[in-house]
């Protein structure tokens, strides 16, 4: 197949490219050229900015069988694209997020769960309380555009090599560097997450089949104390969590997601089941997920390449972890 892939060169778009190739297919990248612009150095790149209509007039005359988006988030600028792209593209493959769903009050959330809405659906800031919406709105954008030959990837929380993000990343690295840690509520815990490689194989072998419609495509439900586990095998380490209740996390300021990633408290009303949702319909089309232990090994090589003044974008600073810890030692007597 001949395929487009808007970007291509960071994390997502990275590890797609990287099956493409490995499966014979003829990729061309459309980006700025500013993340990674020599990654795939024997590739055609076309540079350019989506959001600008005289750089998008360069895919003008070209063919291709599939275009993969990894990197839309506003639909004003998605709809540019897929107007540029609408007669000379055959599929095209849009990642959106979980996080397009009005909320997430229940648990096993499914495709028919209806979309959150925006007040004012031409906002253009993406914030976290736009995002989501924002998401489903460009979602509409590629349905409306590709009738029929769309797939619609709802992805969860993405993990791997070069995910910039640093939100698995911190439990990764956190239990590798040994000690006790702090963790959110109990072993039992759901959560849910999918290596960024599986995403890329799905989806790669979805839209070669020409399917359209729309997939939740994350993990299965696995408790965090299994993600400790297959941490602590990958690394070797005696690491050893000390689960501390809800409340108590809330009490003393620790930042759900970003400070503790993974973690979303059950009062939180409408994030509660985040990590909950149904994905029969993407296993019964064939996804599948390597076990974690490879992702968490993976995952970590790459870390090791980073410089080693590298500040991580998510996770709790130590001297704050250690006080935390602290306090629940005193008052668990």
């Amino acid at each position: 197949m001949k395929w487009l892939v808007i970007g291509g060169t960071r994390f997502l778009g990275r590890a797609f490219v990287e099956r493409a190739i490995d499966g014979g297919h003829d990729v061309t990248l459309f980006n700025r050229g500013v993340s990674g612009p020599d990654v795939f150095p024997d590739l055609e790149t076309i540079t350019g900015d989506r959001t600008n209509p005289d750089d998008l007039a360069k895919l003008a005359g070209r063919q291709w069988d599939a275009v993969f988006d990894p990197s839309g988030y506003l639909p004003g600028v998605v709809r540019q694209s897929v107007d540029a792209l609408r007669d000379s593209v055959g599929h095209y493959t849009f990642i959106s997020s979980i996080s397009a769903y009005r909320d997430f009050s229940q648990p096993g959330l499914d495709e028919t769960y209806p979309v959150g809405t925006l007040d004012d659906p031409s906002v253009t800031e993406v914030t976290g309380e736009t995002y989501g919406p924002l998401k489903a709105l460009c979602e509409q954008v590629v349905a409306e555009g590709f009738t029929g030959r769309s797939l619609n990837v709802r992805a969860g929380l993405i993990i791997g090599p070069y995910d910039p993000t640093d939100r698995f990343t911190y439990w990764a690295t956190r239990i590798q560097r040994g000690g006790d840690f702090l963790a959110p509520e109990s072993p039992a815990y759901q959560v849910q997450a999918i290596d960024v490689r599986d995403i890329a194989d799905w989806a790669l072998r979805m839209a070669q089949a020409g399917t359209a419609g729309t997939f939740n495509v994350t993990s299965e439900h696995m408790p965090f104390g299994a993600v400790v586990e297959a941490i602590q095998q990958a690394t070797g380490s005696s690491a050893m969590p000390v689960y501390v209740d809800a409340q108590f996390l809330i009490d003393n300021d620790v930042q759900m997601w970003m400070e503790l990633p993974l973690w979303i408290p059950e009062s939180e009303a409408g994030f509660a089941h985040m990590s909950k949702v149904s994905v029969k319909r993407a296993f019964d089309a064939g996804l599948r997920t390597r076990p974690l232990v490879d992702t968490v090994r993976d995952l970590l090589a790459w870390t090791a390449t980073r410089p080693v003044d590298y500040a991580p974008k998510a996770g709790l600073a130590a001297d704050k972890e250690a006080r935390i810890l602290d306090l629940w030692r005193v008052r668990q007597g």
